[in-house]
C-alpha cells in the first residue's frame, strides 16, 4: 500500500545585505574629491594673492670721525679699537715743535707788550723828571739875565751911549732866552704828567692783542692732545705712531650706540604704513627678538634706479623712500649693520 508524501516545504530565498554601506563610501569619496578640489581652488586663488610686504632693512648708529686741527707726528695711541670711551677720554697724543715755537714767540711778545704798557702806566722816571726841571730852571734864569742884561742896554741906549745894533742884539737874545725858557717848562710837564691817554690805551690794547695770538697758539697746543667730543665705542683707528697726521683727517672713528636707528628702503606704495610718528615691530635675526620702532623722518631716494613702473602700459612710476625708525626702547646687544626684518608691514 502506497504512503503519501507530505507536502514539500517551499524554499526560502536568502536575505540580500543591507545597502547603506556601499552609500556611505559613495559619499566618502564625494567628500574627499569635493575637499580636494576646494584644496585645489584655494591653491590657485592663494597663487592669484600678491605675496606679504616684506621688508629688510639695517641697524645704523651715529658715527663721529675725529679729526685733529693741526698738522703733528703722532707719539702716542691711548685707545683700541672696540674700547669703549666717555666724552673727554684721551684718544692720541701728538707732537708739534712748531706748536711748541709760536707759543713760547707768543708769551716772549706779550712780556714785551706789558712791559710798555707799564711804562706808559708809570710814566717817566724820578730822576728824567729831575732833569727836565733843572732844565727849565737853568733855561729860566738864562731868560731873566737876558732880560736884565736888554734892559741896561736900552737904558744906556736912551742916553745915546749905545749904538741902536747892540740894543737889537740883547733884545733878539733875551727873547730867545724866554722861548727857550718856555720850551723847556713845557717839557717838564710833559714828563711829570706821564704818558698820554692815547699812549696807554695804545699799550693796554697792545697786550690785548699779543693775549689773542698767546691763546691762539695754546689752543694749538691743546689740539695736540686729542680727546673725543663724545662717548662711545672706537669703531676705527687710522692712526699709527710715527705718522705725520695732516690736519682735519679723520684718525679715530668713535660710533654712539645709544643713538641708533633702522633703515628701511620702502617703495611710494607701501608708504603708508610708515607715516611719521607711526610704530611698528620688527624682528632682529642676530638677537633672535624683536623690537618696536617709531618713525621719525621720511626722505625720497635721489637715485633714478629707485624708479618702478607700476603697470606695463599705463599707471605711474612708484619712487623708494628711505624711511629711518628710532626704537621705542634701547636694544640691548643691537649694533650697527644687523639686519632688520618686517612682515606684512606689522
Amino acid at each position: 500500500m502506497n504512503t503519501p508524501l507530505p507536502p514539500s516545504t517551499p524554499a526560502v530565498s536568502p536575505t540580500p545585505p543591507p545597502a547603506r554601506p556601499a552609500r556611505l563610501g559613495t559619499w566618502l569619496a564625494l567628500v574627499v574629491a569635493a575637499a580636494v578640489l576646494l584644496f585645489i581652488v584655494w591653491g590657485f586663488w592663494k597663487g592669484a594673492q600678491p605675496p606679504a610686504p616684506y621688508f629688510q632693512g639695517q641697524m645704523e648708529a651715529r658715527e663721529v670721525d675725529i679729526a685733529p686741527k693741526v698738522t703733528a707726528r703722532i707719539s702716542k695711541v691711548h685707545v683700541r679699537e672696540g674700547q669703549k670711551i666717555q666724552a673727554g677720554d684721551l684718544l692720541i697724543e701728538m707732537d708739534s715743535p712748531e706748536v711748541q715755537a709760536k707759543l713760547a714767540q707768543a708769551e716772549a711778545a706779550k712780556a714785551a707788550a706789558q712791559a710798555v704798557a707799564q711804562k706808559a702806566q708809570n710814566g717817566a722816571r724820578p730822576q728824567e723828571v729831575e732833569m727836565a726841571k733843572q732844565n727849565w730852571q737853568r733855561a729860566q734864569a738864562a731868560a731873566e739875565l737876558a732880560k736884565t742884561s736888554y734892559d741896561r742896554v736900552q737904558s744906556l741906549f736912551n742916553q745915546g751911549l749905545v749904538a741902536a745894533q747892540k740894543r737889537d742884539e740883547a733884545q733878539t737874545n733875551w727873547r730867545a732866552s724866554a722861548a727857550q725858557a718856555q720850551a723847556a717848562r713845557a717839557q717838564y710837564d710833559m714828563v711829570a704828567s706821564g704818558a698820554r691817554p692815547e699812549d696807554k690805551t695804545a699799550a693796554e690794547a697792545q697786550v690785548r692783542q699779543v693775549d689773542g695770538v698767546i691763546a691762539e697758539a695754546r689752543a694749538a697746543e691743546a689740539e695736540t692732545q686729542l680727546r673725543s667730543p663724545v662717548g662711545g665705542e672706537v669703531a676705527n683707528i687710522l692712526a699709527k705712531v710715527g705718522e705725520l697726521s695732516p690736519a682735519g683727517v679723520s684718525v679715530v672713528s668713535v660710533v654712539n650706540l645709544q643713538d641708533q636707528w633702522v633703515v628701511l628702503n620702502v617703495r611710494e606704495d607701501f608708504l603708508q604704513r610708515f607715516a611719521v610718528g607711526s610704530k611698528f615691530t620688527a624682528r632682529l635675526p642676530a638677537l633672535g627678538r624683536s623690537a618696536e620702532f617709531e618713525v621719525h623722518y621720511l626722505g625720497v631716494l635721489p637715485d633714478f634706479a629707485t624708479w618702478r613702473a607700476t603697470r606695463g602700459s599705463q599707471g605711474f612710476d612708484a619712487r623708494t623712500f628711505e624711511v629711518r625708525a628710532r626704537p621705542v626702547q634701547p636694544i640691548e646687544g643691537a649694533r650697527p649693520g644687523m639686519s632688520v626684518i618686517l612682515e606684512g608691514g606689522a
